[in-house]
């Protein structure tokens, strides 16, 4: 059997990592670190340097690193990122069946929280099917096919962003929305929300409301030492975050950026 545990180690602290990742993560026998490319190295070497630090002298863990499949970024956006996740679900079950043919526990390190706006359950889900076509092509059929899954919750973006900003997520007795930049772009301001937090933004979606009423607290790298954050109203400060948002993807190569939006 192959335990799988998707572990949440929040957003580029260190101390963000609980006890319940330490504790997975010494448990693993394997555990896989993705590469995003040369411009993204912050993101694995923060997965290095916390297998260093939090992996005792009693473990038995092996770390593999391997090069995440790219995502086509063709027109069909929902298209696309299916055959991603089944080429990542593919790696991932060749990785297994090489250095767990008999199974083990296998630990993969999330940024944030494998349960908000990540595709690591999605991948896992498809997982099984691409672990019994791996053990087929190693010759013999023997690595064990049953896959239990484990999530260990790690700090969101979104709980970084209000800590940073000393501001509650939602308004009192207010819900709030929580949803992506395309989405905001193809829909609009919910019409039943006081508050939308917004991730996966390729940049400045917020540009497509009307900025009258809107107060924004907008954050990039967040728990990390190149934090960002900037907070006003969106009428006030738009630019102005367009304007860091580009010159800090230009400084360091990429950019993970959240905002909360309310109407005041």
């Amino acid at each position: 059997m192959i335990h799988l545990s998707l572990i949440g180690i929040g957003t580029g602290n260190p101390e963000h990592v609980t006890l319940a990742a330490v504790r997975a993560l010494n448990e693993a026998d394997l555990i896989l670190l993705p590469r995003k490319g040369e411009a993204k190295s912050d993101l694995v070497d923060l997965r290095r340097l916390l297998c260093r630090n939090l992996l005792e002298a009693s473990s038995r863990a092996r770390i593999v690193e391997f090069d995440l499949p790219r995502r086509d970024a063709r027109a069909d956006y929902l298209g696309a990122v299916d055959d991603w996740h089944g080429a990542i679900a593919a790696v991932w079950a060749e990785l297994m069946a090489t250095h767990l043919p008999q199974g083990g526990r296998v630990g993969m390190l999330i940024w944030g929280d494998p349960s908000l706006y990540d595709s690591s359950l999605r991948i896992a889900e498809r997982l099984k099917s691409f672990m019994q076509s791996a053990a087929g092509r190693e010759g013999e059929g023997e690595l064990q096919v049953d896959l239990q899954v484990e999530i260990v919750p790690g700090i969101t973006s979104l709980q970084v962003l209000t800590a940073e900003h000393r501001i509650p997520l939602n308004a009192l007795a207010e819900p709030v929305q929580i949803t992506t930049g395309r989405r905001l772009r193809e829909r609009g301001w919910p019409s039943d929300a006081a508050s939308v937090a917004v991730m996966l933004d390729s940049g400045g979606a917020f540009e497509s409301l009307p900025p009258e009423g809107l107060y924004i607290w907008w954050g990039a790298y967040l728990g990390m030492d190149k934090q960002s954050l900037i907070h006003g109203w969106l009428v006030d400060v738009a630019a102005a975050i367009l304007e860091q948002r580009a010159a800090l993807r230009e400084r360091h190569g990429w950019i993970m950026d959240a905002y909360l939006l309310r109407r005041v």
